[in-house]
């Protein structure tokens, strides 16, 4: 697998993201939707720009893939995403995002382009979140009860375990949740799952056949 794994945006090693996809004029899918909560329109697409402006930066060919336009569509996903190099998820609530990539049906994905080393897999914050093996603990940062039109209801509390190690991400840093990662923190060594803690521009790349 190829996975780059930031804190927060791309992160302070982007020339390590550029040669794990190790591709001119890579295909970036920019996946949005841990952001669906937000009812502003435009922040939304402010925030889609932003990270479509990001992978262009890199020499990156953004394009946006809305997850939603794939619920109870996983083999469309798949070959959606079979197009692309990298997809790049953003930041956002981890919940929503986990449940967006369980109505897409992003296992396939995962089994069938992420394992196979087909397609690298980067994002931050949220998006590095839901790979943990477990989301427990998250909800002292992230509202598990947020809703989105379209979405379902209910909370999924698995990930996908593809680390082996829950990311503290956000720590001691500039960031509005930072306070709330403490508590986190805190509570995650109490439980003594192994972690590792980041901070916004820590990044950490896996690379493995």
């Amino acid at each position: 697998m190829k996975l780059y794994l930031s804190s927060y945006k791309l992160g302070n090693d982007t020339e390590g993201l550029i040669r794990l996809v190790n591709k001119a004029n890579a295909k970036a899918a920019v996946i949005n939707n841990a952001i669906d909560f937000s009812a502003d329109p435009g922040r939304k697409a402010m925030s889609l720009q932003v990270e479509l402006d990001d992978m262009s930066s890199l020499g990156f060919m953004p394009e946006p893939v809305d997850l939603r336009s794939y619920f109870g569509k996983p083999n469309e996903l798949v070959e959606k995403l079979s197009d692309f190099d990298l997809v790049w998820v953003r930041g956002g609530n981890s919940f929503l995002l986990r449940k967006a990539m369980e109505q897409c049906g992003f296992i396939h994905v995962i089994n069938k382009l992420i394992k196979t080393n087909k397609l690298v897999y980067s994002g931050y914050s949220a998006g590095i979140c839901v790979l943990a093996p477990s989301l427990r603990g998250v909800e002292m940062v992230d509202d598990p009860n947020v809703q989105a039109d379209g979405y379902d209801t209910g909370i999924i509390w698995s990930g996908y375990g593809l680390i082996d190690f829950y990311p503290i991400v956000h720590y001691d840093s500039d960031h509005p949740e930072s306070q709330l990662v403490d508590k986190e923190l805190a509570h995650i060594k109490s439980t003594g799952i192994k972690y590792k803690t980041l901070r916004d521009g820590d990044t950490i790349i896996i690379d493995t056949p």
